[in-house]
C-alpha cells in the first residue's frame, strides 16, 4: 500500500470586501518567462474601454494549477448543469476572455 504525503491544512482569511468579488467579463493574459499576469476588466456595451479591477501576477507553476482546478470545476458544473456553450462569430469576437499577443510580438507590426 503507498503511503499518501501529508496534506497541510491552510487556514484561509477572506475580509468582508474581499468576499463580495469583482465581476469580470473580460480578462487579457500575458507572460514573461518567469510569470503570468491575468488582467480582470469589466468591458460594457457601448463604451470603448475596459477598465482592470484586478491584476493577478503567478508563477507558471501556479497558472498551470489554476488551468487545471479551472478544467475540474468546470467538468463538474456540467456534469450537474449542462454543457456551458460559448458563443462564437464574429459578433462577439472582441468580447469575453481572451490572451494578449506574446510580449514578444506585442509591439511587431
Amino acid at each position: 500500500m503507498e503511503k499518501q504525503p501529508h496534506q497541510q491544512q491552510i487556514q484561509i482569511q477572506l475580509d468582508e470586501s474581499a468576499a463580495e468579488g469583482i465581476y469580470s467579463n473580460f480578462v487579457l493574459t500575458g507572460n514573461t518567462p518567469s510569470e503570468f499576469i491575468l488582467d480582470f476588466a469589466r468591458l460594457l456595451p457601448g463604451l470603448p474601454k475596459a477598465k482592470v479591477f484586478s491584476r493577478i501576477v503567478m508563477t507558471p507553476q501556479s497558472a498551470k494549477s489554476l488551468h487545471e482546478v479551472l478544467g475540474r470545476t468546470i467538468g463538474q458544473y456540467e456534469k450537474s448543469f449542462g454543457e456551458i456553450k460559448i458563443k462564437s462569430g464574429k459578433t462577439n469576437s472582441a468580447i469575453g476572455f481572451q490572451a494578449a499577443p506574446p510580449e514578444d510580438q506585442a509591439g511587431k507590426k
